[in-house]
């Protein structure tokens, strides 16, 4: 460590990165509220006031939180619109969206499997996993 600063040591957690990683861990432990609660704070930090997008993809992974927290609380239509809006940037770092893209397909498709939307966004998703491999399990 040169100077103190958390780039020097990794084992230290940016404190604006605080809030993305413990949204990520209400979710993984089911704290929808928490977890939903976050993902708004992080997408709020995330967008200037005229909504460029400062932080693409932690607002992504926050859409698949709205998503995934959506989807357990019965919406369909806002969890594939969250899924939808989170895959729609220009920027996907394929390896920072596995694990939340299988957590919403996993609920919608243990959810919902019957309804159209669902199959449509499935396969959009397996169509991704072809483009970029690795990205979503067949």
């Amino acid at each position: 460590m040169r100077d103190g600063s958390a780039q020097d040591n990794h084992f230290v957690v940016d404190p604006a990165k605080f809030d993305f990683y413990a949204m990520d861990c209400y979710r993984l432990v089911g704290e929808d509220k928490r977890a939903r609660t976050l993902a708004e704070e992080v997408l709020r930090a995330g967008t200037d006031f005229d909504g460029t997008e400062r932080s693409p993809m932690r607002n992504a992974e926050a859409r698949v939180t709205l998503g995934v927290t959506a989807a357990r609380d019965g919406d369909l239509e806002q969890a594939l619109t969250m899924g939808e809006r989170a895959l729609a940037g220009d920027r996907r770092s394929v390896p920072s969206l596995i694990m939340t893209s299988r957590e919403l397909a996993a609920e919608v498709r243990r959810r919902y499997a019957a309804e159209a939307s669902v199959q449509d966004y499935l396969r959009r998703l397996q169509a991704l996993g072809r483009e970029k491999p690795g990205f979503l399990p067949k």
